[in-house]
């Protein structure tokens, strides 16, 4: 999806502007934006930047988003949710498994194995968002985008050629469901945030990691490793969930006419999209780890259906702990199944 297909002035918002009794006042809006990333990392630079531009012509001027990268107004990534919830900052970008257990409905695109297409995977988790997590476990922000990253890979120092490659093996992982997965199939998780990286693979506190192509770039992780697992077909090992969320007061006070295009310019178009740069940004992200020398190990069919069957507990554990929480775990995941299914995935 082309950002210009993405991001446009629509007919609906021209005639909010339009409609007799709308609230027009002509102040501009300055937004600001906290997130956790470097600014050359795909995200702020592709994504956030880009919407900000565009939005802020979408709306004459009248709305101004201030990008502020890599925590540069301080706090940690778990605390950015709150940052927004609480009126520190306007918007914020996060992904949601940094703060564990606290969004349970959405651990339900983190499964293993669960994500087929992400693009679809997006819409479907938007859809979702809509439809019913606003409402509960997101009901002190108003969400403006929903999406998810690309294939998980694993990147390590000696290599992962099979199963038994995990058996101890030392693992950064982002979120609680997949730091359960990675313990499961015998590696032993270390929870941090993605800035952290670098540092705990330098000290030796990780012997490796799991994250997207898309983003090794922005920690130079080909650097540091030189071996890299995917997994053949259409087969995700995992997809951690990521919103940009904004302070409901802040979004409340807006002019009508102002929330409407705000709304046009977020929502399905802004996650899909999110998503599509994600994935397309994978390519050129593996290609610098080719060009290093790096040895890139693609897991065949069989060896994957290996790893699937070792991952089926954290999904049996998963729904036994959504159940504890009065939640139809099950439900869940045929719902995003079929969301999934339903968007081409």
């Amino acid at each position: 999806m082309k950002r210009r297909d993405f991001i446009k002035t629509s007919a609906g918002a021209a005639a909010v502007l339009a409609a007799p009794g709308i609230a027009r006042a002509q102040e501009s809006v300055t937004l600001r934006l906290h997130q956790f990333l470097p600014p050359p990392a795909p995200v702020p630079a592709k994504i956030l930047k880009p919407w900000g531009a565009e939005l802020e012509a979408a709306t004459d001027g009248r709305i101004k988003i201030q990008h502020f990268d890599a925590m540069s107004l301080g706090g940690r990534p778990p605390e950015l949710m709150d940052q927004a919830r609480d009126g520190v900052v306007d918007m914020a970008m996060t992904v949601v498994g940094y703060t564990p257990g606290r969004f349970p409905r959405t651990e339900v695109f983190e499964l293993p194995f669960m994500m087929t297409d992400p693009v679809a995977t997006a819409k479907a988790y938007w859809e979702m968002v809509e439809t019913d997590f606003q409402s509960n476990e997101y009901a002190d922000v108003k969400v403006l985008g929903a999406w998810v990253h690309g294939p998980g890979v694993i990147h390590t120092q000696d290599g992962v050629n099979g199963l038994e490659d995990m058996e101890g093996l030392t693992l950064r992982g982002p979120t609680r469901i997949i730091n359960d997965l990675l313990s499961e199939l015998g590696a032993e998780p270390v929870g941090m945030p993605l800035p952290a990286i670098p540092e705990a693979i330098s000290k030796g506190v990780v012997k490796g990691t799991v994250i997207p192509w898309e983003v090794t770039t922005a920690i130079r992780l080909s650097e540091l490793v030189g071996n890299h697992t995917e997994f053949s077909g259409n087969e995700a090992l995992y997809t951690a969930a990521i919103v940009l969320v904004m302070n409901k007061s802040r979004y409340e006070s807006l002019p009508d006419d102002l929330k409407a295009i705000l709304d046009e310019q977020a929502g399905a178009n802004l996650s899909a999209f999110a998503t599509q740069v994600m994935w397309d940004m994978d390519a050129p992200a593996r290609q610098i780890a080719v060009d290093a020398g790096n040895k890139i190990t693609t897991l065949d069919e069989a060896e994957v259906a290996r790893w699937k069957a070792a991952a089926e507990p954290v999904v049996e554990r998963w729904i036994a702990d959504m159940d504890s929480k009065g939640i139809d775990g099950a439900a869940l995941i045929e719902q995003a199944k079929a969301l999934i299914a339903k968007h081409g995935g």
